[in-house]
């Protein structure tokens, strides 16, 4: 038995009764499943109440099949309780993809209020502020003391109610918000000192906050701009809604980053946290279209079989061609969908930057077409042949800039993710152009 599978069972049995780590828990559950089906089976039963909803926040689908099938409707409802309003929302979304029956009874089976906020998170557009703020926060008055909102605060802790909190959210009686105030300045106020009266005083009193309908991609802005630890979320009516903190920021930029690697090159993430079966399924697909597309550049290399035989030379150099665009194509492509994602791009200046993309690849193909016409030229001694391969170099490179910028535009245009198959298309094109733009060239000028 390898140590790691020793110690993902002593972890596991230590979170039966003590707090533990959830990442920690979900990698030794892992482990646990694919040496062990019984002993997984036996530990997930075993994992005291808090540890249970911590995991199954961080659990992929598939080990959330086996949660729903090795618990009752009531146990995960009160696993459901134990977490914060945004953490219990995902979760609940999660389980109906799974079995949206049993996900329905189990948040028939929550306390009233949770009930209610998460039904309230869960009207929220998927990419909207109010889809992932939390609803509890530390509320203060402006009419009443720091003394009086921090022995609630002591009270709100003890009672489990609400966890780690950074700053007050001050409000009028209605309930619309006037500032956060940070506890790093409120541990230097007397403690007498009425919340209406600290707008007077020299104090970095944070007034910034999003509408629960603004776009989470505005909360990620403005907490990178002004270095923001937690944002509030109004209503329209300015009423204060929930908040969204820098963790919850961190783990959609995670998502998305990771979302955009995998679909850059064809991958669901959702398949690769399940079974091999799964993942080799969602991974064939693109490389079945990957496929096709490669058949469509053979044809092409097969429509000129004859100018091939009589000059060697072009079997050896046009993969360059064909691997040059390839490369040039991926860093437009890069380029372009990361700024996208960052909403560096508007569409309004969409032809600037497909124009932009272009000149640096047409200037990179001048260079490298005199580099290989002159390479071309050294290796075989043929004048024409280094032309030819310059000549090629250049046009490829630069329809490579171009597809590889107005890819992802156009698809973003059209309502769907930049980077999905992507890299795909991009290769595809660059290869089929890259063969024929060097051979046709090399029938009309050599042969």
């Amino acid at each position: 038995m390898n140590e790691d599978f020793l110690k993902a069972k002593e972890l596991l049995k230590l979170a039966s009764r003590a707090q533990c780590n959830a990442d920690e828990l979900v990698s030794a559950l892992r482990l646990l499943k694919e040496e062990n089906e019984d002993l997984y089976i036996q530990s997930l039963k075993s994992l005291s109440l808090n540890n249970l909803a911590n995991v199954a926040v961080l659990m992929p689908e598939f080990m959330l099949s086996d949660m729903l099938s090795s618990f009752s409707t009531a146990v995960l409802a009160r696993a459901v309780d134990e977490l914060e309003s945004d953490d219990a929302t995902d979760l609940i979304q999660t389980l109906e993809h799974i079995d949206e029956q049993k996900a329905r009874l189990i948040l028939n089976s929550v306390e009233k209020e949770h009930k209610k906020d998460i039904s309230l998170l869960k009207s929220y557009e998927k990419n909207s502020a109010g889809a992932y703020m939390q609803t509890e926060f530390l509320q203060a008055f402006l009419d009443e003391s720091l003394e009086s909102a921090v022995q609630r605060y002591k009270k709100l802790r003890a009672s489990g109610e609400i966890e780690q909190v950074q700053h007050f959210f001050v409000t009028d009686k209605d309930n619309v918000l006037s500032f956060c105030l940070p506890f790093s300045e409120a541990l230097f106020l007397d403690f007498d000192t009425k919340f209406k009266d600290l707008d007077k005083a020299n104090l970095k009193l944070i007034k910034n906050f999003v509408y629960d309908s603004d776009s989470i991609d505005k909360v990620v802005n403005l907490v990178k701009s002004y270095d923001l630890s937690v944002v509030a979320v109004l209503d329209k009516n300015m009423r204060l809604m929930g908040r969204i903190t820098y963790d919850d920021i961190h783990d959609y930029l995670q998502e998305q980053a990771t979302e955009q690697i995998y679909n850059l090159v064809g991958v669901d993430d959702e398949a690769e946290e399940e079974t091999i079966l799964k993942a080799t399924k969602a991974r064939g697909f693109w490389l079945f279209i990957n496929l096709i597309t490669s058949l469509v550049s053979a044809n092409i290399i097969s429509l000129f079989s004859g100018e091939i035989e009589s000059l060697v030379a072009l079997a050896v150099l046009m993969p360059i061609v064909a691997s040059m665009g390839g490369n040039t194509g991926s860093q437009a492509l890069t380029v372009t969908v990361r700024r996208l994602s960052l909403g560096e791009i508007k569409f309004a200046k969409a032809k600037y930057i497909i124009l932009r993309e272009l000149k640096i690849s047409l200037l990179n193909g001048f260079l490298f077409a005199l580099i290989m016409g002159s390479v071309a030229y050294l290796w075989f001694g043929i004048h024409l042949l280094g032309v030819v391969i310059a000549l090629s170099m250049l046009i490829n490179l630069g329809l490579a800039g171009f597809i590889g910028s107005i890819v992802p535009l156009s698809l973003k245009k059209l309502g769907y993710d930049p980077a999905v198959g992507s890299s795909v298309i991009l290769t595809a094109l660059t290869d089929a152009l890259g063969f024929f733009s060097f051979l046709l060239l090399a029938k009309l000028i050599l042969l």
